[in-house]
């Protein structure tokens, strides 16, 4: 079996086609990653970091169904600068479109160490910003920028940085390695 973690560039689709787009967009299939292997689970174009590949179906289901609970930590740049009251909704149960979501844990935290992003984030001198770690035990479609917006504070930048025991720890932007 073959599992792969691959820090994902901002803009690159989780998948090795693009044939339905008029325009060309970068896909998994520039990585030059072995075949056979599949993204257990999603990360969106627009979002960056930890992406699994496996070709171990067992593996692919247990990281990407919601009834096994693991745990996936994002580092996020928000707008605004909310204070522990304004993230304790997110630590309960907040109901989004698509139905009520599991306690998180959210934390403030410093900046974190990254890369640069192309394109750079779009920064407002009259708006501060903030970055927030987030772990959540299921996997919606962008749940995380969800969650945020509707605490009042939407994502700048979105970095996943684990899933499970696996992080971004020694992978280099846009970089993977075999686990």
């Amino acid at each position: 079996m073959t599992t792969i973690l691959l820090n994902k560039p901002f803009g690159v689709l989780s998948q090795f086609t693009d044939a339905k787009s008029p325009t060309q967009r970068p896909t998994l299939s520039g990585f030059d990653l072995p075949k056979g292997v599949y993204a257990a689970g999603r990360l969106d174009r627009d979002s960056e970091g930890l992406l699994v590949l496996t070709d171990d179906g067992k593996l692919q289901a247990r990281l990407s169904s919601p009834k096994f609970k693991t745990p996936k930590t994002y580092l996020v740049q928000v707008e605004g600068d909310p204070t522990d009251a304004d993230l304790a909704p997110l630590r309960s149960t907040i109901t989004l479109k698509d139905g009520p979501t599991r306690p998180a844990q959210v934390k403030r935290i410093e900046p974190p160490p990254l890369w640069l992003r192309d394109p750079p984030v779009r920064v407002r001198k009259s708006i501060p910003d903030t970055w927030i770690e987030v772990t959540i035990h299921e996997g919606r479609n962008r749940q995380v920028r969800r969650m945020c917006a509707h605490i009042g504070f939407p994502c700048l930048r979105l970095v996943r940085w684990s899933v499970g025991a696996w992080t971004l720890d020694d992978i280099g932007h846009g970089q993977w390695r075999a686990v």
